[in-house]
């Protein structure tokens, strides 16, 4: 048997690619959009992808089984399950088959067993893989966002991203029936998660890549609870709120997404067209650092620095049915532009236009164009504002931070959800954003400046600096 475990970073994302070495056929889990990747790495293998399948309707990606599938020619295998609430809704292809519980198929010499393991969604599956040339018992779990390193699938989001109301308790309810039925598989088990640490899919993903179903029954507090009620209010306790784009994925994926073909290659746009680009009310995501972004910028961007969490505030704070243009560093521009167009495909922008270099920006100063920045505020220079009553602090951190402490009379505004609350602020007032430690906060700066506020400036260091200066906590 050959494996080979797919990681993308900007997703916490992995995919699996399963094959047989003597037959020469394949199998792909929670393939994503860049189809690409297991087309070559098949290839180099001397494999052919022949079936493409996925454990659930994923929220936080676009999928890309069906678009390896017909790429491929793979047969594509998707789960039966879900009842009248949650199932796939695009009507199967030639070479689709639907999966239950029970069911089972081979890849050459390896046998793939299906168990359904509703909870985190009504349809999702696990399956479990038996290399048959070596063995007569499943060595592993392909088990999606049903069991982490860690952690277990959180069972909200078909009601809090999807809209399916009243279903949270009764999917915290399957889930702890799902888990009660996988603890009965062997402790050697090996369990080969769908994502890792930093995936909003779960509370607190381990960043190991794989574990075992023993290590997981001592040490995962979803596996190690007995009671079922304290089950279903620990898992449903704390999670945090889904990015706003995990609705539209759920969407996208239920329904079949659209095949591309391949990721979009943008082109470099010369200066010229970012004013262009603006007028005509398109988004420009300034990809680079806050700190550079604050030191100068074109009005009307939105800064969303490259890291990891790009896709996450992006699909979060942007509409992914409008057409957007990306502003990179100079240094490496092309390699830039294509991560983060890449990135954006994976969750449904379709439409980018093209990228422009950072000299972009002087040469739009040098046409006359204003050059707006950020301004910082120490955290005792805050203290001294608040004093004199002549700012508005907006604080843009989670509900679970602002519940462990805030500054006194600070406004709390996600910011996920920033762009719905910019209209309620006063017109004129000064205001200073915060969140922890400086990063989302200075995002959010970007999104009121593009919105026409002035007077709007970033708190260096966050509350971790306010609060390590000893200054006053509210809970």
């Amino acid at each position: 048997m050959y494996l080979r475990r797919f990681y993308e970073e900007h997703l916490a994302q992995a995919s699996y690619l399963v094959g047989c070495q003597d037959s020469g056929e394949a199998l792909v889990v929670d393939a994503n959009r860049d189809a690409e990747q297991y087309i070559a790495v098949a290839a180099a293998e001397g494999l052919r992808i022949t079936h493409v399948t996925e454990t659930h309707i994923h929220a936080d990606y676009v999928s890309g089984s069906r678009e390896l599938a017909e790429r491929a020619g793979a047969t594509l295998l998707l789960s039966s399950a879900g009842g009248a609430e949650w199932q796939y809704a695009f009507a199967p292809a030639a070479r689709a088959q639907l999966l239950q519980d029970g069911a089972h198929f081979n890849v050459g010499k390896v046998h793939i067993d299906v168990m359904h393991t509703p909870g985190h969604t009504p349809e999702h599956l696990t399956f479990l893989v038996t290399d048959t040339a070596l063995a007569d018992r499943p060595l592993a779990a392909i088990t999606g966002d049903f069991v982490f390193v860690g952690d277990v699938g959180r069972p909200d989001l078909l009601e809090r991203a999807a809209h399916v109301a009243g279903t949270m308790t009764s999917s915290a309810r399957d889930l702890f029936r799902s888990l009660q039925r996988f603890k009965q598989l062997p402790d050697y088990l090996q369990v080969w998660p769908g994502h890792g640490a930093g995936s909003a899919c779960g509370k607190a993903l381990g960043a190991m890549p794989q574990s075992t179903l023993g290590y997981e029954r001592l040490f995962n507090w979803g596996l190690a609870e007995s009671d079922e009620q304290r089950f279903v209010d620990t898992v449903l306790d704390g999670q945090p709120e889904p990015p706003r784009y995990f609705a539209a994925m759920k969407r996208v994926n239920r329904e079949g997404p659209t095949v591309l073909g391949g990721l979009p290659h943008p082109e470099r746009l010369g200066a010229t067209r970012l004013r262009t680009a603006l007028d005509a009310g398109a988004i420009v995501i300034d990809t680079r650092h806050a700190a550079d972004f604050a030191a100068g910028h074109v009005p009307g961007t939105i800064n969303i620095p490259l890291n990891r969490s790009f896709a996450t505030w992006a699909g979060s704070l942007l509409p992914l049915d409008h057409p957007c243009h990306l502003l990179v560093d100079e240094d490496d521009a092309p390699v830039l532009a294509a991560r983060a167009a890449r990135t954006l495909a994976l969750i449904g922008f379709d439409r980018i236009g093209g990228y422009f270099g950072a000299e972009a920006i002087d040469e739009w100063h040098a046409a006359g164009g204003a050059i707006e920045t950020v301004p910082t505020l120490t955290v005792a220079e805050l203290r001294s504002r608040m004093a004199a009553g002549s700012v508005t602090v907006i604080d843009v951190r989670n509900d679970h931070e602002w519940a462990a402490g805030h500054l006194e009379n600070a406004k709390w505004m996600p910011l996920a959800s920033l762009a719905q609350h910019i209209g309620a602020l006063e017109s004129n007032g000064p205001v200073v954003l915060h969140c922890q430690g400086g990063t989302r906060s200075a995002i959010a700066t970007s999104l009121l400046l593009a919105a026409g506020r002035k007077n709007v400036s970033n708190l260096a260091g966050g509350f971790a600096e306010w609060k390590a200066a000893g200054f006053p906590v509210e809970r």
